[in-house]
């Protein structure tokens, strides 16, 4: 992990959950950070936390799903540290509705964010991270190798990154790109607090049992060894890697139990 020191990082939907469990522990790990999100007071209550492990953070409030947003966040980076070593793309937003009942504003906002949030933060990030030999990652999830009922818009933003961020990896194979597909599994963070349902408005608690859910913390941890080691892929919680191995061979069978492992959640649209 000593080679994150001193290594210029950015990480978007840094104000909470992994974003901001990221950002603290590559500050411990003496990284250069460039925080992004939305709410600025928020994303300055996370750079003061860092400050305490680092002395070099920059906030840039921004919204991903917004192109010029994405422009400036690298431009700040560039004109702060003149370098790019890593680019952790985590930024993101969920659902929880059928798909018959849902405004298709919804399944938009989702894919602006999640995909083209991706998207445009690496189009500008990538000739600075080619020169350094960087690290691109995406927070995907589960859901981009196996699709979630209830969150139609959700995994398919997901399954856009993952094919994405492959293409990329191939694309520059002899450049020294390193591409990390990132998938933690349920993480107790706000994102389903603020998923949104079939009108758009945020969801606003979350349906699940977050206590029994692999931290942020734990997440962030991992994900940076990741980065450091240069992985592929990573994939956490047995749940997780059963739901990804399972479904390579016997994908029908996959349908079924996670249809009913969604069922189970308290209101789902799936009681009948």
């Amino acid at each position: 992990m000593n080679d994150l020191k001193n290594r210029v990082v950015i990480i978007t939907g840094a104000s909470s959950g992994i974003g901001k469990a990221t950002a603290i522990a590559a500050s411990a790990h003496g990284a250069k950070l460039v925080l992004a999100a939305r709410n600025t007071e928020l994303l300055n209550n996370v750079a003061a936390e860092c400050l305490k492990s680092t002395s070099e953070v920059i906030v840039v409030t921004a919204d991903v799903s917004i192109e010029e947003d994405c422009k400036r966040i690298i431009h700040s980076t560039i004109e702060t540290y003149g370098r790019i070593d890593v680019l952790i793309n985590n930024a993101g937003i969920s659902m929880r509705a059928v798909f018959e009942q849902t405004d298709l504003k919804v399944l938009k906002r989702i894919m602006d964010v999640n995909y083209w949030g991706t998207v445009y933060c690496t189009k500008y990030a990538l000739p600075w991270l080619l020169k350094t030999k960087g690290s691109v990652t995406g927070v995907s999830s589960i859901a981009g190798y196996k699709g979630l009922p209830g969150r139609t818009g959700y995994t398919a933003s997901k399954f856009a990154m993952v094919g994405f961020l492959e293409a990329l990896r191939i694309e520059n194979l002899h450049k020294g790109l390193h591409v990390l597909v990132a998938c933690p599994g349920f993480t107790s963070s706000n994102i389903r607090n603020t998923a949104l349902a079939a009108d758009g408005t945020q969801q606003g608690e979350s349906p699940r049992d977050e206590s029994k859910m692999m931290t942020a913390e734990k997440v962030a941890q991992i994900m940076l060894k990741a980065i450091v080691k240069r992985k592929r892929t990573m994939t956490l919680t047995w749940e997780g890697k059963l739901t990804v191995t399972l479904n390579k061979f016997f994908p029908s069978v996959v349908d079924r139990m996670v249809f009913r492992h969604m069922a189970k959640e308290p209101d789902s649209p799936f009681n009948t």
